[in-house]
């Protein structure tokens, strides 16, 4: 889900983001089986809502790690990154990709839609498949780290930097069990009924660190907290939410769609996003 939105609907129920992971994994294999065999690079044989024209929706505004300066076109930001390479994969130069700007909530309803694909950080679920198509997903939620400055292990540079903060965060979460694991933290972890309920323990001072998924960490370090840092993310195999592109339901662009993004995730290509996007440029370095 994209960061602001997600935190406003969701912090109030068990987690933000982690709640939606179950049944993501098998969108591609269902995108390739509901149409026909893939094949990109061949954009003259695609239905896409203009002929010749690729017509991709993000949200308004969007923010930065995801798209940078609310402008999809540059191609900077994630998800702008991932659009750009997912079109030419599909056969489409820069000039061809066309931006239009949806509300979330418009996109995941059911109903006609106008745009080819829509990229906002869409969560995988079972619910959401009911009105909509999602492609393979090019993005799996890691684990992160959100602290205030000042705060014991808010300038850890590594997982022994983090022995003694006191880590919190919501019941349930693979972040928590992640940072859990891994951290091995001298003080027992603070658990919490709600992420919101754990972001308040946050900024009372009742706990020093907070474990959440990254999105949800970069989005609270910007937006919800005075002096906000993101530490870092974990290096964990315990799956998050995937985030798929967002087709209009049984779209004939489901499996093309879907084969590009299998096609970046088997040539690196995601991997180097996530690198330059999520880690780097975001300041959320893999601790170690």
């Amino acid at each position: 889900m994209r960061a602001p939105r997600m935190l406003a609907a969701t912090l109030s129920t068990v987690a933000l983001l982690a709640l939606a992971a179950c049944g993501g994994s098998d969108a591609g294999s269902e995108a390739t089986e509901s149409g026909s065999t893939p094949t990109t690079g061949e954009s003259t044989t695609l239905e896409t809502l203009t002929p010749g024209k690729l017509t991709i929706a993000t949200g308004e505004p969007s923010y930065s790690p995801w798209v940078e300066n609310d402008d999809p076109a540059s191609g900077e930001g994630f998800e702008a990154a991932v659009a750009y390479a997912v079109a030419d994969k599909l056969g489409f130069a820069k000039d061809d990709v066309e931006w239009v700007r949806t509300s979330f909530e418009s996109a995941v309803a059911p109903g006609p839609k106008d745009f080819d694909f829509n990229i906002q950080q869409f969560t995988i679920t079972e619910e959401r498949k009911n009105a909509v198509d999602f492609s393979s997903p090019y993005y799996t939620t890691a684990p992160g780290l959100v602290s205030i400055k000042g705060n014991t292990g808010a300038d850890a540079t590594d997982l022994a930097g983090l022995k003694d903060a006191l880590i919190g965060g919501s019941v349930g979460t693979s972040s928590l069990d992640a940072a859990e694991e891994l951290i091995q933290p001298t003080e027992q972890v603070a658990v919490f009924n709600s992420t919101e309920d754990a972001v308040q323990a946050l900024n009372a001072g009742q706990i020093d660190v907070l474990a959440v998924d990254l999105p949800t960490a970069l989005y609270l370090a910007a937006a919800e907290l005075d002096n906000g840092v993101v530490v870092g993310q974990l290096a964990s195999d315990q799956g998050g939410d995937q985030f798929g592109l967002l087709l209009p339901k049984d779209s004939a662009l489901t499996a093309p769609v879907s084969a590009a993004v299998d096609a970046l995730q088997a040539d690196g290509t995601l991997d180097e996003l996530v690198a330059t996007w999520l880690t780097d440029a975001a300041g959320a370095p893999v601790l170690k």
